[in-house]
């Protein structure tokens, strides 16, 4: 059995195989779509692969320079043809929470601009009903204690938030992260979605439903890729 940091290397490099010359690409945030960015490099270096890639953090933008990726704001293209990203579980429909990195204002964004949406993840993400992973809410430092008591009445369980030594998390955006420890019972995403993004203080939720075409899974013995039916790689 391959240890889980090799699964997610070959997970990561399995997902290149999507991008293709010319492309534009969405480069996601995580501990296994690093193994993409870090492969797409490669293969611009050696193989003279000609992409321009939208970072999805401020940790991917270093990371794709590193690599010799050439960037490109979103906002000067016309969407993208692809994105690949990691997510923190993903469901028997393709809905995924994402947010773990804190990151998912921008992953979010760069997502709806893209034409196919590739996840990879490994085996430990995938599970029947979402919510065991605390879903990760970004909202706006004002009033954020009034925002975390609004989102502990709708959600009816606990909302803490996301601290990084003695001070919050503070996201890419300057924003702070809210974690709701819902468990796993999150059976219905996309109502909860519209639900939690009706409240003021609310910037985005780790919820992305419909957007996910594919994963490429390192599961405990192998690396597999899974379309989703519904999907535009169907």
């Amino acid at each position: 059995m391959a240890d889980v940091e090799s699964l997610k290397r070959e997970a990561g490099i399995e997902a290149c195989k999507f991008v293709l010359d010319g492309m534009k690409v969405g480069l996601g945030t995580g501990s296994t779509v690093k193994h993409t960015v870090i492969e797409l490099g490669r293969r611009i270096r050696d193989e003279g692969l000609k992409i321009t890639g939208v970072p999805t953090s401020l940790a991917t933008e270093k990371l794709a320079i590193e690599c010799g990726i050439p960037l490109v704001e979103l906002s000067s293209v016309d969407g993208l043809d692809i994105v690949i990203d990691g997510a923190d579980e993903f469901d028997p429909d393709f809905h995924l929470v994402k947010g773990g990195g804190a990151a998912l204002l921008r992953e979010k964004i760069v997502a709806q601009e893209s034409d196919i949406m590739v996840v990879v993840a490994d085996e430990r993400k995938k599970v029947n009903v979402l919510g065991a992973f605390p879903l990760p809410i970004e909202i706006t430092p004002f009033s954020q204690s009034a925002t975390v008591r609004a989102l502990n009445r709708i959600l009816d369980c606990r909302v803490n938030i996301r601290m990084s030594g003695d001070g919050p998390v503070i996201t890419d955006n300057n924003n702070m992260i809210a974690d709701a420890h819902m468990g796993p019972k999150i059976e219905d995403p996309i109502s909860l979605e519209s639900e939690i993004l009706k409240l003021a203080g609310v910037v985005q939720v780790g919820l992305f439903t419909n957007m996910c075409d594919a994963v490429v899974l390192a599961s405990s013995n192998k690396v597999e890729t899974i379309v989703n039916p519904n999907g535009k790689l169907a």
